[in-house]
């Protein structure tokens, strides 16, 4: 993404991560990481990078912009710049990825003083992990048709229903989650909690396993789960308008309490052509073939376009409708992702039918996975088939599709 201007505090911020990262980079495990966060499912890999998360946090670079008060940084516009330098690094990503880009703000926003005093500093350190329990069976994208019940219950609430596609809920603490109050209304019938799931009586956390074998997320039954009102966020009543400020973070149209590490979009590339000048075809290096240089160049000029939406997104008057970029973005960017795994895998051919693991498989198996991993990341947050209907809808003005 291209770098904004820093004021002299910014700057004097930068240099301090940029330092503190190159000192504290931490060696690669002895075991596989998965591709991000989400797939996270062994004990193993969620202390190694628990404990990298607390690191970073103690370093000053998680929370920079939340207030001190509630272990942030007290700062305000550093935590791009951390943002930046963390993606820049090729350190481990953040594991409390829920917490951090969605939970935490909305807290932030909608939460009691002592809700954030209570939740944000674990949250913020990786002391306790968060998961998102909007999704369910007969609700994925059609958010506002949410039926899991919430029924009051003098202090407390009494919360049954069925959560699914639940990422990181095998090692969470607390789930976002919204519930049915009143079935006379859509929209307004919503109300949003904070619900305790480890170890709660009446959760139930199944793991369901995906295309690629892994099992990084669930489904989670309520049973008659008791949960206090002081738990519950914002009005009985304004669950949607809750969620929606969560969305607003998840579909990346705001900062939220600390992101980078992992693979960048540049890194991503070059390792596609690296693996395309290293891969056979007819003899030849596959990079040779023009057919397969013309396709790596097209993902070359699209992922140049979605660093100048990186950038036009921090010009307001360029800015026309406050969703527009952020939707846009999540759009392209998933679907650049995806192809440009699936052109990894035409480049590799027969090889691409080798699993992770194999001492055969080019990359370590690492791209044939990414690529059925990618069709999550076209589904989360809204598919991209609602987002194109809301972008026509509501950005553009057309006639609402039937």
């Amino acid at each position: 993404m291209a770098e904004r201007k820093d004021t002299p505090e910014q700057a004097e911020f930068r240099e301090h991560c940029r330092s503190w990262l190159a000192e504290n980079k931490p060696a690669p495990p002895s075991f596989r990481l998965p591709i991000s966060a989400i797939e996270v499912m062994t004990e193993e890999q969620r202390d190694y990078l628990a404990s990298w998360q607390n690191k970073v946090y103690k370093a000053g670079l998680i929370g920079c912009d939340y207030p001190s008060e509630y272990g942030g940084g007290g700062h305000t516009n550093f935590q791009a710049v951390a943002n930046q330098e963390l993606q820049r690094a090729g350190v481990p990503y953040l594991l409390n990825i829920i917490g951090l880009n969605m939970a935490a703000p909305t807290i932030l926003q909608h939460g009691t003083e002592e809700q954030k005093k209570r939740m944000l500093p674990p949250l913020l350190s990786c002391d306790e992990i968060w998961c998102q329990g909007f999704s369910e069976p007969g609700a994925g994208s059609d958010l506002a048709n949410v039926q899991a019940p919430a029924v009051r219950d003098g202090d407390n609430w009494i919360i049954n229903g069925h959560k699914v596609w639940t990422s990181l809920a095998h090692f969470a603490t607390w789930m976002i989650m919204i519930c049915r109050t009143s079935s006379d209304h859509k929209y307004n019938g919503l109300t949003y909690y904070i619900v305790p799931i480890a170890d709660t009586l009446g959760v139930t956390v199944r793991p369901l396993i995906k295309i690629t074998g892994e099992t990084g997320f669930n489904e989670v039954l309520f049973e008659d789960v008791v949960v206090p009102d002081t738990l519950r966020l914002d009005e009985v009543g304004k669950g949607w308008t809750v969620a929606m400020t969560t969305l607003t973070y998840e579909r990346g149209a705001a900062e939220g309490a600390g992101s980078g590490g992992g693979k960048g979009m540049d890194e991503r590339l070059d390792e596609l052509i690296a693996l395309a000048k290293r891969m056979k075809r007819n003899g030849k290096p596959a990079w040779q073939d023009a057919t397969v240089r013309d396709k790596i160049m097209q993902l070359s000029i699209r992922g140049e376009g979605l660093r100048q939406l990186g950038r036009r997104a921090r010009v307001a008057a360029l800015c026309d409708h406050p969703m527009r970029l952020p939707l846009q973005t999540k759009v392209l960017i998933s679907e650049w992702l995806q192809d440009v795994a699936a052109c990894a895998v035409e480049v590799e051919g027969a090889y691409a039918s080798l699993y992770k693991g194999d001492e055969r498989a080019p990359d370590g198996g690492d791209w044939p996975l990414a690529y059925m991993n990618s069709y999550g990341f076209t589904i989360a947050a809204g598919t991209n088939e609602v987002q194109r209907n809301i972008l026509g809808e509501r950005v553009l003005g057309m006639a609402k599709s039937k």
